[in-house]
This record gives C-alpha cells, sequence and structure tokens, in this order.
C-alpha cells in the first residue's frame, strides 16, 4: 500500500467536483510567506510528505497564521520532518467541521462515512456508514442520521450549515470510490460546512 502526499490526495478528490480551500504550494520559507501575502491572512501550513500518514500528531499543520513572519517560523519548523516536501499554504475557512471518508472492505467492496468532525467522531464514535453505491436518499439518511445532526440543521437562534451540499459531496466521494478501484482508505477530514457551502481543507489517501 501506498500513501499519497497532501497535493496528490488534493488532486485526486478535486478531479470529482469537491471544493477546497484555495492554496499554494512551497518549498522554501520565502515562497510560503510570499503564498500567504498573496492568499490573504490568516493561513494555515501543511505538511507535504508521503511518509506521514496524520500530520497534525508530529506538528505538520499550522493553523490561524496572521503574518508573514509566523508563515516563515512554520515553514522552519516542518522543513525538519519526516519526508519533507514543501508545505501546503491554504486560506483558513470558518465552519462547522464535517468528516467524509471510505475504505474498500474485503467483502463488501467500497464503504463511505459520515461524520461531525473533532471528538465526535473520534470519542462519541457519532458517525453513519454505508457501502457503496448510495443514493441520494441514502446520502439524506447518513447526514440526518448522527446524533449530533441539530448542530448542522441549526437550532434556536444557531443557524444552520447548507445540508443539500453536504449530501452533494457525499454522492461525489461515492463516485470517485465506486470508480478508483485501487483506493485502499480515504479521508476527507475536515471539510469546512457553513451556509453557503461545503470547502474541503485536507485529504488523507491510501492506494494498493
Amino acid at each position: 500500500m501506498k500513501l499519497l502526499s497532501l497535493t496528490e490526495s488534493i488532486k485526486l478528490v478535486k478531479k470529482y467536483g469537491v471544493q477546497f480551500a484555495p492554496s499554494r504550494q512551497a518549498g522554501t520559507a520565502e515562497e510560503a510567506a510570499r503564498a500567504a501575502e498573496e492568499l490573504g491572512f490568516p493561513v494555515a501550513l501543511k505538511l507535504i510528505s508521503s511518509k506521514i500518514s496524520h500530520k497534525t500528531d508530529i506538528g505538520g499543520v499550522a493553523l490561524n497564521i496572521e503574518n508573514s513572519a509566523g508563515a516563515r517560523k512554520a515553514f522552519a519548523r516542518m522543513r525538519k520532518l519526516r519526508g519533507f516536501k514543501g508545505v501546503l499554504v491554504q486560506k483558513m475557512v470558518r465552519g462547522k467541521e464535517i468528516i467524509i471518508g471510505g475504505k474498500r472492505d474485503e467483502q463488501f467492496g467500497p464503504t463511505i462515512l459520515f461524520g461531525l468532525g473533532g471528538i465526535f467522531v473520534e470519542v462519541f464514535k457519532d458517525y453513519t456508514v454505508r457501502v457503496c453505491p448510495i443514493t441520494v436518499r441514502d446520502a439524506r439518511e447518513m447526514v440526518q442520521g448522527i446524533k449530533a445532526y441539530p448542530i448542522l440543521a441549526g437550532f434556536r437562534s444557531k443557524k444552520g450549515v447548507n445540508i443539500k451540499a453536504i449530501e452533494k459531496d457525499l454522492l461525489k466521494v461515492n463516485r470517485l470510490l465506486m470508480k478508483e478501484k485501487n483506493i485502499r482508505e480515504l479521508d476527507i477530514n475536515p471539510l469546512i460546512a457553513s451556509a453557503k457551502g461545503v470547502t474541503a481543507v485536507d485529504a488523507r489517501v491510501v492506494v494498493d
């Protein structure tokens, strides 16, 4: 099995219509600072490596960078990390974090997962799973099926996110998993959902 780099993973997922936050690849500290200035602060810096599966665990992600000096400093730190192939400088996006994932099961074939980001998936195991291919109805039931659905739909004075956009992204990832037969694991974590729509900010893909 092979872990694709961040940029390779994003390129593959974008091919199926999933929208990602504006970003630039940088190979030097000055390129990182210039990319941050062009994108507009605040930005995030993310390690590009085909050796590291979970970037956050080793300090391969820096969020809410507010100036060029901060971008240079984050780059200098990431340059020392294993498998370093540069960084991705990315515009920060605000909203609710969600996860869309998938894996190829030996018995059932491709399966797709949906959940709210952060502790809701990791701690509370609050997610839904279906065997691909899924329908529009399946996508709707997956979103509505998590316990934290009211956080997405909106409650009391809290404004909800664009549920239809989430359902459309589930169908896009479904098509990806059905067509790309060599994918072993896929995580788009997180996507940022708001009233306007859904924007992905990270992707992890493992292929055979």
